[in-house]
């Protein structure tokens, strides 16, 4: 059989996807790239926003085509298998194996049985599974965590992903063991509420540390970088700013979302904290690290927010100082309390808040990334560019990084690299030697070359 997996979706996605894969390589399934190729397509999906369920009804809708016409087999998994409107949307269009995001591990019985599966039961074996470490890759995500106990108004995960369960430390270090031996050197650990670890169901698990205890351990294994994401600032302690700045391995990188700046907004979306608190937090951050960068999910538009509620968050978003933000409009999701209890607001006030929010995100943007002019970073360099003369990659702090492919870097690695310009979005510069000099170009591509090709010619 060849197949072909189609992912949507966050990061724990992702890291579903590689699950699954590799479930399907031990069956003895082909990895093909296309659906053109494919006798299989299983489709991970997203139920957090509208867009993402749109994309997987239209995809769908051509594979059912492609399904009478050429025998093609139809799988959907993630949280919107979970849901009444995924199980609807795979009754209609024909799809063949449903997994829930606790089911991953039933898809070979699935795949066995060769009928319509519905495999939605979470089951306990999931969490202590160690997928193969991917090959050729210097980043890896590792999960922690799976589900989440807080119950945000318009967020469907604890419908879809049920209550937090930790995974062991054991386990954890185990994978990660695996990851250091394929020659990954940057890992993110991965979870719904990941700074919630080892408090499920508002209980401290025995024997299992602290999140601020588990960084410190993964920052000793021997792994040059580890991020995580993404955190609730109702369970983000101090102890976890400190545990950051002691342990060299762990990156500068927060991301915290604060949704709002209103207090009102954060009560309507059961956030459990509010304004004050979550400053709070940022200077605890900035207290231990003052360098630290800073990332944010904001929702624009939530039902009942005033013109005043999002002045707020504009006020907040100056008071903090962020690097990036993801920016979403609230996109009312079924299943959701928001949903059931709330009026949504007009399209055209949502849409005319966010565009004003994004004009405030890349002038802050824009100076924090002006500020790295000149300095020097480590740069983990992923592979090639958008236009193949240059390669892309990022820094500690995730900021994404283009270099000359010509000047210095021969392929994935870390590399120092002197950043010469910046953008809202992009920082351009060139690998350096020891002594912080420019490294000559090679004869396949000359400096003049370079600079006509270059990314920075085109601003």
């Amino acid at each position: 059989m060849k197949a072909t997996v189609i992912t949507y979706g966050c990061q724990m996605n992702e890291y579903d996807t590689h699950l699954v894969e590799s479930q399907l390589v031990s069956l003895g399934a082909d990895l093909v790239d296309g659906v053109d190729e494919a006798d299989f397509v299983l489709i991970n999906t997203c139920a957090v926003r509208g867009k993402p369920v749109d994309k997987v009804r239209s995809l769908l809708g051509d594979l059912r085509k492609l399904k009478a016409s050429r025998g093609l087999m139809i799988g959907m998994m993630g949280c919107l298998a979970q849901l009444d409107e995924g199980q609807q949307l795979a009754r209609t269009f024909e799809v063949d194996v449903l997994l829930g995001p606790g089911s991953l591990l039933d898809l070979g019985a699935a795949l066995e049985s060769n009928t319509r599966f519905w495999g939605l039961q979470f089951r306990d074996e999931l969490h202590d599974h160690i997928p193969p470490a991917p090959q050729g890759k210097l980043q890896a995500h590792l999960t922690i965590m799976r589900g989440c106990d807080h119950h945000c108004t318009y967020c469907i995960v604890p419908t879809t992903r049920g209550p937090q369960v930790s995974r062991t430390p054991d386990s954890i270090l185990r994978e990660l063991d695996g990851l250091l031996a394929a020659g990954v050197r940057e890992v993110t650990l991965l979870g719904q509420n990941v700074n919630a670890y080892g408090i499920d169901q508002g209980a401290r698990v025995a024997g299992i540390p602290s999140f601020a205890q588990l960084l410190r351990l993964v920052g000793a294994s021997g792994i040059e970088r580890v991020k995580f994401t993404t955190s609730h600032p109702m369970n983000f302690t101090e102890d976890v700013a400190q545990a950051m700045a002691e342990t060299p391995a762990v990156c500068e990188f927060v991301h915290l979302p604060v949704q709002s700046g209103s207090d009102a907004v954060l009560r309507r979306m059961a956030r459990e904290y509010t304004r004050d608190a979550y400053l709070q937090h940022i200077r605890h951050i900035r207290r231990h690290m003052p360098d630290a960068v800073l990332a944010t999910d904001i929702i624009v538009g939530f039902p009942g927010e005033t013109e005043e509620d999002f002045q707020q968050t504009l006020d907040l978003y100056d008071e903090v100082g962020y690097d990036s933000a993801y920016m979403f409009i609230y996109s009312p999701r079924p299943g959701t309390p928001s949903y059931r209890h709330f009026a949504d607001l007009p399209r055209e006030v949502k849409t005319e808040r966010l565009q004003r929010l994004i004009v405030k995100q890349k002038e802050w943007s824009q100076r924090r990334n002006a500020a790295r002019v000149g300095t020097l970073q480590n740069v983990l360099i992923r592979g090639d560019a958008h236009d193949s003369g240059f390669l892309e990659g990022h820094t500690r702090g995730n900021h994404p990084v283009v270099i000359p492919k010509a000047l210095g870097a021969d392929g994935p690695g870390i590399y120092p690299v002197r950043i010469e310009h910046a953008t809202p979005h992009m920082l351009y510069g060139h690998v350096v030697d020891a002594a912080g000099q420019p490294l000559p170009a090679r004869p396949q591509l000359a400096p003049e070359a370079a600079a006509v090709s270059s990314p920075l010619a085109m601003l």
